[in-house]
């Protein structure tokens, strides 16, 4: 059904319009002021209360589960229930990541993506994180499964996410990676640097143009060996994704990344897991026992274990952090993801992309999300 939302103020890539309407089906029709809107008959109205801003929907390329699933369990409407939560955060794209486990166990959890894809329109990509990283850095990856690059391994499981997909995390400095980088490349697979111990020097040589979580599980900056993270703020190629909690990350680590990268160079993520969304307590990521408190998810020996984050704090903390504009904060968020995947009809309001979009009341905060056109409310948190 033909819907318009009147009386807003839109956010698009190119500008702010000031109490404008947009028309939608499960695609935009149209957008502009109200002084030029003219009714379409039969069409629903959606007034906008006063004050609302309409930005893009949230692209998360990097999170495990939240609100008690995890995409590891491999359950499809475990997987579908989780991604129904996380439209009250705003995301209306995400790309579903596994982490390190046996071999039959990523396997078991690509197909299932790949499947819940064909129904849940949300699923736009898949993110293999691990098993190719660095004990040294293996962070909450399981050590017991970390393992070299092996192509033909990942040529079967891609098979299995029915090509799906679109970013890979892992060590450069493993053995078979020049390969393993030629053929990511080859079939537009995003190949990003994470968990992992490479030297400036070393990753000269690679093909990474994605750094997996920015400054956390990686070599990090020395003033004599710039690492892993040094190379991350000196390539302009290189798309950084940030954690933005203020624990994975300091807000003036944030900062500092912010106005090295710039805002066409660093993406926002989540990196969630299970315990999003949940009291705190006793959860669980890739088999391992985690402890959440104080909103940190920790394995026993203190190692930070994902996040609970949402990607709506992450927004409106982003903003907090370096001082950024709402536009700014959006091209972070939603319009840089949309174009490093190539998801053309993502990340920005605009004439005949999909009817993804986000209503911000007068605190920032999530009033509506709209997901292919459909219409999502909650309570005023």
């Amino acid at each position: 059904m033909l819907k318009v939302m009147k009386d807003v103020t839109i956010y698009t890539h190119d500008g702010v319009i000031e109490n404008g309407y947009i028309r939608f089906d499960e695609k935009i029709k149209k957008i502009g002021i109200m002084d030029e809107y003219v009714a379409v008959a039969g069409e629903e109205i959606i007034n906008a209360p006063k004050g609302s801003r309409l930005i893009p929907g949230f692209i998360d390329v990097h999170t495990h589960g939240g609100y008690s699933f995890d995409v590891m369990d491999a359950d499809p409407e475990k997987l579908e229930i989780q991604i129904n939560s996380m439209l009250q955060e705003g995301i209306t794209s995400i790309f579903p990541t596994t982490m390190t486990q046996a071999p039959e166990a990523i396997e078991k959890a690509l197909a299932n993506i790949a499947e819940s894809a064909t129904r849940i329109p949300q699923i736009q990509g898949i993110h293999l994180e691990g098993p190719y990283v660095s004990v040294i850095h293996k962070g909450a990856q399981p050590e017991e499964y970390i393992k070299a690059p092996d192509l033909e391994e990942f040529k079967r499981w891609n098979a299995a996410a029915n090509n799906l997909i679109r970013l890979v995390t892992y060590a450069p400095e493993n053995e078979n990676t020049r390969v393993f980088e030629d053929y990511l490349v080859e079939h537009h697979i995003i190949p990003s640097m994470g968990h992992t111990d490479a030297t400036r020097a070393q990753l000269a040589q690679s093909k990474v143009s994605h750094a997996t979580h920015l400054f956390n599980a990686s070599r990090g900056l020395h003033h004599r060996e710039a690492g892993t993270v040094g190379h991350a703020l000196l390539e302009r190629n290189i798309m950084a994704e940030l954690i933005v909690d203020g624990i994975h990350v300091t807000p003036d680590m944030v900062k500092l990344a912010y106005q090295m990268k710039g805002v066409d160079h660093i993406t926002v993520i989540t990196d969630s897991m299970r315990a999003k969304g949940l009291e705190e307590g006793v959860s669980e990521l890739g088999g391992q026992t985690v402890y959440v408190k104080d909103k940190q998810a920790r394995l026993k020996d203190g190692t930070l274990a994902g996040s609970v984050l949402t990607m709506d704090d992450a927004f409106r903390n982003m903003m907090l952090f370096t001082g950024c504009s709402i536009a700014d904060a959006i091209q972070m968020t939603s319009y840089n993801p949309a174009k490093e995947f190539n998801l053309a009809h993502k990340g920005d309001i605009v004439e005949g992309k999909d009817a993804d979009f986000v209503l911000l009341n007068t605190e920032m905060q999530v009033s509506e999300t709209y997901s292919i056109g459909r219409r999502y409310q909650w309570e005023e948190k």
